[in-house]
């Protein structure tokens, strides 16, 4: 159905994902788009580019979506699920008529209701009826100017999301303050930087990540690693298994495995596993963020040839935000991994094409469209075929994702 666009996470007090804001390209600011297409033209995208469900794109969780009113005006397309789907309107104190109309229609609709942006020492008593949520931008704001004037919505018990939340002590002054949900980057920052030494378990799984980064390595001496962890057999032999990774052979052995996977493939498995170990105590969606980055850093290294012995492209997008992870300095884990020279320096923000696979990805997560252009003309990669990437890279993070983890929840048929 959609085949340009982006999400961003909304968290829970607990960091997990309640939602996805999705962006979109070809829809005026990032809203809904609202052009028709005929059926030819419809077709014409699906074969041409990877395509995206609602569900592929939100994991299966609610989807706020901005729309301008005009498009409201003749009903929402039947496809949207109002179970699923929050309808995100501009908070317009100088047409407030018009939109207390609008909020009237959509509820009479069945959705529920997010105003975004909105200033909270205005004057909202005729709309907050009609409202489930509020999105306020938290950057640079007075906290406590903003605690007084949030009183109205929680009396109503509207939900409040905080918008550009961006450091954890941010995080946690916004959920004092009375916040319910939380947007922004604040989770794929490292909570302290500590010189303290990495636990003995982490540090093997550290070490195992680098041998992935290694031009050779020993399998016979992975082999032997694996087969003698349980855990690790078992998550191998049910990723492997996994639709998204393999549909045409059921591997019934880790040998099978090794041997049907490949090297290449088994170095990428290896510091996905690892990784994967390493976030027990983190948000999943870092986690899921990563498994992305990865994959369509990966895609982006394919096309542009750069070799994949090691995967170079792919590690960087998975250890991108290794230091969030474990809350190190950076350039304090790269020193003890044995990365190949131009992932650690894309790692540590030095600038390499490397670098710039990881600045096309983040523009992705945040839609920054402009910033996606300027860099497919740099790379010589059509823009639309970026687009087709990072969709698949979100179907192969979401495969990923479900083998590894048991929070994944089911897609609804």
């Amino acid at each position: 159905m959609f085949a340009f666009i982006a999400r961003q996470p909304i968290l829970d007090l607990k960091k997990d994902v309640f939602a996805y804001e999705l962006f979109f390209r070809d829809g005026k600011n990032n809203c809904f788009p609202v052009v028709e297409r005929d059926e030819a033209t419809n077709k014409l995208i699906a074969q041409k580019y990877r395509t995206l469900q609602l569900d592929d794109i939100s994991c299966s969780k609610k989807s706020f979506i901005n729309f301008q009113p005009e498009a409201l005006e003749e009903g929402l397309n039947p496809s949207l699920d109002p179970e699923n789907v929050v309808v995100e309107l501009g908070a317009d104190e100088h047409h407030m008529d018009r939109l207390l109309d609008t909020c009237k229609q959509v509820k009479n609709m069945g959705y529920k209701l997010a105003l975004e942006n909105c200033r909270v020492e205005g004057e909202w008593q005729s709309i907050i009826p009609y409202v489930d949520m509020i999105k306020v931008n938290t950057d640079k704001c007075n906290y406590e100017k903003l605690s007084g004037n949030l009183q109205q919505f929680l009396d109503a018990d509207v939900k409040l999301i905080a918008e550009k939340v961006e450091t954890h002590e941010d995080f946690n002054i916004c959920r004092d303050v009375g916040f319910d949900y939380f947007q922004g980057y604040f989770f794929s920052k490292p909570e302290s930087v500590s010189q303290q030494s990495l636990p003995t378990s982490k540090l093997t799984l550290v070490e195992l990540m680098g041998a992935s980064s290694s031009a050779t390595f020993d399998v016979e001496n992975i082999n032997r690693v694996i087969e003698h962890d349980v855990g690790l057999s078992y998550m191998l032999l049910r990723f492997i298994n996994n639709p998204t990774i393999n549909k045409r052979y059921k591997i019934t052995s880790l040998r099978h495995a090794l041997n049907y996977m490949g090297e290449v493939e088994i170095k990428k498995f290896i510091a996905l596993l690892a990784l994967t170990n390493l976030s027990d105590d983190k948000p999943l969606e870092l986690l899921h963020l990563s498994l992305v980055r990865a994959k369509f850093c990966d895609l982006v290294g394919v096309e542009k040839n750069i070799g994949s012995n090691p995967p170079t492209a792919f590690l960087v997008g998975l250890f991108s935000m290794l230091d969030a992870l474990l809350d190190k300095n950076m350039s304090n884990l790269v020193e003890k991994l044995p990365l190949v020279e131009e992932v650690k320096v894309a790692l540590c923000g030095g600038q390499n094409e490397l670098s710039v696979y990881l600045m096309l990805v983040q523009a992705f997560e945040s839609g920054n469209w402009l910033k996606v252009i300027r860099i497919s003309k740099l790379l010589e990669i059509d823009q639309k075929l970026l687009h087709s990437m990072f969709n698949e890279a979100i179907l192969w993070g979401n495969g990923v994702r479900k083998s590894i983890s048991p929070h994944f929840p089911e897609a609804k048929t």
